[in-house]
């Protein structure tokens, strides 16, 4: 039964206010607190920004209605290789970012109403510790029996001189226009995604980065790859590369290079990674424990050094993707009011990249798969149908399998190329359920598509983690 709307609930001789106070609107907390109400439990949600969090407002919704724009323009080159004549008068930048923003307020919209339609009380203002019961909530003090953090994550500028001429990932859907020459700064998920949609918008664009490839972390195939494409579709690769600092020359910014070159550009955008949000939230006063970089420790469990407050999402800095944010918050809601204690698993996470071609992943790299012992790697390329007729240059798909020797397990699934996205999330349901290469074989697959291929991979390419005879 729901309770009343109101205040004090009491536990254990204690008299709260809430329940459950969530700090924070994005997918973590939200999720989080809507289920919990709906459970019964009397909930507050402070939000100092905006509901929705980084991946409605300035993350993955508008980038990827910016993506798909980019992409409009290479498939209107590329009809004419298939008998259409389409005119480009060039894009209107304004008109994306109207149609953006309103899809934005939209979804932004839909979070506060879904929390008030399950009965939790929301408050747009910024919450703080007080002490491990108690927050300061836009100068209104309220307490909590049980307390979530979900406040996210947060870009950075790296510590280089005239850092602050530079850009943040957020600062992209406030532009007026379109820079003319970008340089972007980084090789991870934002900053490849940046550099394409960028360049498919039309700018010149300058892609720097510390390590030989991009995307640090991912299978070193698909890393290969990716370097191609970019550099097939006209971004200019600095790898090994190092920001020295940014100067202003008339309208114009200098960016020095640890090369002793300099790259003259209209922005620079600093995609160097991002930081949990926890600065001056108080958790000293709470006693909850961080990190060296301020991401709150939890356990398996996501409870805090105090038992009683759990933190969930970007902030904790383990799979920072929005559906593992919503997963962990629906697991703790229904484990802490729900009467069925789970938690969501960090395991086999599918995971995309918006670059043009697009990648998608799930489960181990060749290398984390080689170093738990011997595996069967299964690998093709091939240019897809529709560009052995446009001719489009750069846009080869990979796909590889990384199969268990022993049990045949599939223990990773990687793909770069058209629709990698969409068909890795059927891949990523058999992963986690466990298939075999041999239930790959046996499936049929649907023809033409590029898709087939994952059902199609007969050849071994090699093998990898196994230990040479006497060692």
């Amino acid at each position: 039964m729901r309770r009343e709307q109101g205040f004090s609930a009491e536990r254990g001789g204690m008299t709260y206010d809430f329940d459950l106070f969530v700090i924070g609107g994005g997918s973590a907390g939200v999720r989080c607190a809507r289920i919990a109400a709906g459970h019964g439990a009397r909930v507050g949600v402070a939000e100092e920004r905006f509901w929705g969090g980084t991946c409605v407002n300035v993350g993955c919704v508008p980038k990827k209605i910016m993506v798909n724009a980019a992409e409009y323009g290479q498939w209107a080159e590329d009809a004419a290789a298939f008998g259409w004549t389409i005119e480009n008068h060039g894009h209107d930048w304004a008109k994306l970012a109207g149609a953006r923003d309103a899809e934005v307020a939209r979804l932004s919209g839909i979070y506060d109403k879904l929390l008030k339609g399950a009965g939790a009380t929301t408050f747009d203002a910024r919450a703080t510790f007080v002490d491990a019961h108690t927050l300061d909530v836009g100068g209104k003090r309220v307490t909590a029996e049980r307390i979530v953090i979900a406040v996210g994550g947060a870009p950075q500028r790296l510590d280089i001189p005239g850092a602050e001429l530079g850009l943040i990932s957020d600062d992209l859907f406030t532009l007026k226009s379109l820079p003319k020459r970008v340089a972007v700064l980084g090789s991870g998920y934002i900053a490849v995604e940046f550099a394409c949609l960028l360049r498919g918008l039309g700018a010149e664009v300058d892609l720097v980065y510390r390590a030989s490839l991009p995307l640090r972390g991912f299978d070193e195939d698909i890393r290969a790859a990716l370097a191609e494409a970019l550099t097939a579709q006209g971004i200019r690769l600095n790898p090994d590369v190092a920001p020295t600092g940014i100067t202003r020359a008339g309208d114009a910014l200098l960016l020095g290079l640890s090369t002793n070159a300099v790259r003259e550009v209209d922005a620079v955008f600093f995609c160097t990674g991002r930081v949990p949000y926890t600065k001056a939230l108080g958790l000293d006063a709470a006693g909850v424990a961080t990190t060296a970089h301020g991401a709150i420790v939890v356990d398996d469990d996501h409870a805090t050094s105090q038992t009683h407050i759990f933190a969930i999402g970007d902030v904790v800095d383990r799979v920072n993707l929005t559906p593992m944010a919503t997963a962990t918050g629906h697991a703790l809601a229904d484990t802490l009011f729900g009467n069925r204690p789970r938690r969501a698993s960090y395991d086999n996470v599918p995971s995309a990249v918006f670059t043009s071609p697009p990648i998608a992943t799930v489960g181990l790299t060749e290398d984390q798969a080689a170093s738990r012992g011997p595996v069967d790697i299964y690998l093709t390329r091939f240019t897809p149908m529709r560009h052995t007729i446009s001719k489009r240059q750069g846009r080869k798909t990979l796909m590889k399998l990384v199969v268990d020797q022993a049990t045949q397990r599939i223990l990773g699934a990687h793909m770069l190329g058209e629709d990698a996205a969409e068909i890795m999330q059927g891949i990523g349901i058999a992963v986690v359920m466990g298939a075999t290469k041999q239930d790959f074989d046996r499936t049929i697959g649907i023809h033409p598509t590029a898709a087939e291929e994952f059902v199609t991979l007969r050849t071994r390419t090699r093998e990898a983690g196994v230990k040479p005879a006497g060692g």
